[in-house]
């Protein structure tokens, strides 16, 4: 099973934005506070923001995050973060957070955020004039196109959703290879343990997986929607039927390598058949993509599924074999639209 590259098949708008958010380095949560900004700024129809605009939506989101875990940078210290931690105290006012966020907080992140894998993206969604008399950001048509597409609605959701996997595993202050993310059926969240087993719900499984799906069906490619209100919430399923678990199957049935986001028409239609192969080759793709992007969603596939690309292929062959030994039947989806991934 050949390895996709996510950043280069079928490089939309949205895929760029999803690269960044998904795949850029995570050192501090500023790039998920800006992401949010900008994805406001964009529906407000702004194609210029000075940086003491940028700086209200900007802390207040990091403000709140503080308030979720006091972790919201690998570094030891962050003047600009104090001032967002007093300001929740009521030891400063919100102009002198926003004073200090003007003066401290865009440091690093406006020149990395179209950073990813050390390089920069083609598409950028602003342009920095921080130089300029004006002092400020513009944003491209790219970022205001975004508005437009049906996946807008997933944005924010996506980049709720990575933030709070970085930070929780941040503050949990475990190693890396340790970290497991899993998921409860009941509520549809995933959540991780400590050292000490205590549990911490972190995010919708749904929003955690959309991402890396591109928006769309599993099976069929449809569009899909994370958002509670929409007629298309997709449902999250198991590739491997739950049928499985009163069985000992090869792998964790719950676990994040085996849940996909499908359309409901697909769910249902699924029931308890085993997909046709072609869908798992589609499922190591997923995941590879998952592996791609920093822990802790990549560690938790890793102990889950195998350390090398190999092993990973050769477990989804052996859980297919299992799986088709115990339930018989397989099942196809009458129509797909274009592939995503």
């Amino acid at each position: 099973m050949q390895r996709i590259s996510f950043e280069n098949t079928y490089p939309s708008t949205e895929n760029y934005w999803r690269s960044i958010i998904l795949f850029g380095n995570n050192v501090a949560s500023y790039k998920f506070a800006l992401a949010k900004s900008l994805l406001e700024f964009a529906q407000a129809g702004k194609t210029f923001v000075s940086l003491e605009e940028l700086a209200i939506p900007y802390s207040h989101h990091l403000a709140e995050h503080l308030k979720i875990s006091d972790k919201q940078t690998t570094s030891s210290s962050s003047q600009f973060l104090e001032a967002c931690r007093k300001f929740n105290a009521g030891t400063v006012s919100k102009q002198q957070m926003l004073d200090a966020t003007v003066k401290l907080g865009f440091n690093n992140v406006i020149d990395a955020f179209h950073n990813v894998n050390k390089a920069e993206i083609p598409t950028r969604f602003y342009i920095d004039e921080r130089s300029q008399s004006r002092k400020g950001i513009s944003l491209t048509d790219e970022l205001l196109s975004l508005i437009k597409h049906y996946q807008y609605q997933n944005l924010p959701h996506e980049v709720e959703a990575r933030w709070r996997l970085v930070e929780t595993a941040w503050q949990l202050n475990i190693s890396r290879n340790l970290i497991v993310v899993s998921y409860d059926e009941q509520d549809g969240l995933l959540f991780m343990q400590n050292r000490s087993h205590r549990r911490t719900t972190v995010t919708s499984c749904r929003n955690a997986l959309n991402g890396y799906q591109k928006g769309k069906c599993f099976y069929c490619f449809a569009d899909i929607s994370v958002d509670e209100r929409s007629p298309n919430l997709a449902h999250v399923d198991h590739f491997f039927p739950h049928t499985l678990k009163q069985f000992e199957f090869i792998g964790i049935v719950d676990g994040v390598w085996n849940l996909v986001l499908a359309c409901q028409s697909c769910n249902l239609r699924k029931s308890s058949c085993v997909p046709h192969l072609n869908y798992l080759s589609r499922l190591h793709t997923r995941n590879e993509f998952l592996i791609s992007s920093h822990h802790p969603l990549r560690e938790t596939l890793i102990s889950q599924t195998g350390k090398a690309e190999a092993d990973r292929a050769r477990f989804l062959k052996s859980g297919d074999h299992e799986a088709l030994s115990r339930l018989i039947h397989r099942w196809q989806a009458d129509f797909e639209y274009a592939p995503a991934f």
